[in-house]
């Protein structure tokens, strides 16, 4: 069967500080309450998509990679990841805020919970006023000071605070503590892990189990880069029709791109999968004879064998992400 540009059904996740925006602003589908997170494309154990479009409906992410290997992820990408699925992509609704948090690294991840890291990215796709991210330390610290602060329950006055609005960009390197604050919704493009380790907490109970959740304060302290940076946010360009450098790491490439018209995008030697994830507006999306729309909080996968598709839109922006 010839592949064609995949949606995935979404997962949808309860989480203490979820809200409504997932439902009021990205018209997702759930009747739960607290849902803060919708995975979109996820091959996480226990966890993983299933095709919502096509003759391939169904079908989870993990099956597609074992059938189709490096026409649908690359062959690149296949020989580096074999049948896992490099990326976990999700859209993130905070009515209140995050934990703070850190990552651990690649090898410590392998070490502890035999999984990747979980380097990771995030795109502000809206805002309330005053709302803000927290992102790595607000002056130099070392393991010592910071100790102390945790001991005495001061951690948030060494935290950089940054207040954001529609468009930010962060870059969140394993070891980098960090928080998303109340009232932000964002696009999350990481590395497919669900490692986290919880600093602090606001001391809040949790309304399922009645228990303030779990910190992981030793496993953080030797995972927490204390490195002092002076400025955090990504800065790019908004050029129309065209692939705006916006976070390249290792572990992936983001774009962001804007469509005024009709563009055309040319893969055949990128090697890898494509996925956009629409941040605002909608968009036409023709591969072969087919057409495929997307509107702003979906997900479509573009198997590394599609070559070539046609974009058509007045006002989409979406993030353009491959290896």
């Amino acid at each position: 069967m010839k592949l064609y540009p995949i949606k995935f059904t979404p997962l949808y996740k309860y989480r203490l500080w979820g809200g409504e925006k997932l439902k009021t602003q990205l018209n997702k589908d759930y009747n739960e309450n607290n849902i803060g997170e919708s995975w979109e494309i996820s091959d996480v154990k226990g966890d993983e998509t299933k095709v919502a479009n096509g003759p391939l409906e169904g079908k989870t992410l993990k099956q597609l990679i074992q059938q189709y290997k490096g026409d649908f992820v690359g062959k690149p990408v296949y020989e580096t990841f074999g049948e896992e699925f490099p990326l976990l992509i999700k859209f993130i609704d905070a009515k209140t805020p995050l934990s703070i948090q850190v990552h651990p690294s690649n090898e410590l991840a392998k070490e502890r919970h035999d999984s990747f890291g979980k380097n990771e990215m995030w795109y502000v796709m809206g805002a309330d006023k005053d709302a803000e991210l927290i992102v790595g330390f607000e002056k130099e610290i070392d393991k010592t000071e910071y100790q102390k602060h945790l001991e005495n329950d001061t951690i948030l006055e060494v935290m950089h605070h940054e207040t954001v609005s529609k468009g930010d960009t962060f870059y969140i390197p394993t070891g980098r503590v960090h928080a998303i604050g109340a009232g932000v919704l964002l696009a999350e493009i990481q590395q497919t892990s669900d490692v986290t380790y919880r600093i602090y907490d606001y001391k809040r109970v949790d309304a399922i189990t009645g228990k303030e959740r779990e910190l992981h304060n030793d496993l953080a302290l030797d995972a927490i880069d204390f490195t002092y940076h002076s400025h955090f946010k990504t800065d790019y360009k908004t050029e129309a029709n065209t692939s705006n450098k916006l976070v390249h790491s290792p572990y992936f490439k983001t774009n962001f791109m804007k469509v005024d018209g009709t563009l055309e995008k040319d893969y055949s030697g990128l090697g890898s999968f494509v996925i956009y994830m629409c941040v605002s507006g909608g968009l036409e999306l023709q591969s072969g004879n087919t057409s495929y729309s997307l509107k702003m909080g979906e997900t479509i996968l573009l198997p590394a064998s599609l070559s070539h598709v046609k974009i058509e839109s007045e006002n989409a922006e979406f993030l353009e992400i491959y290896l």
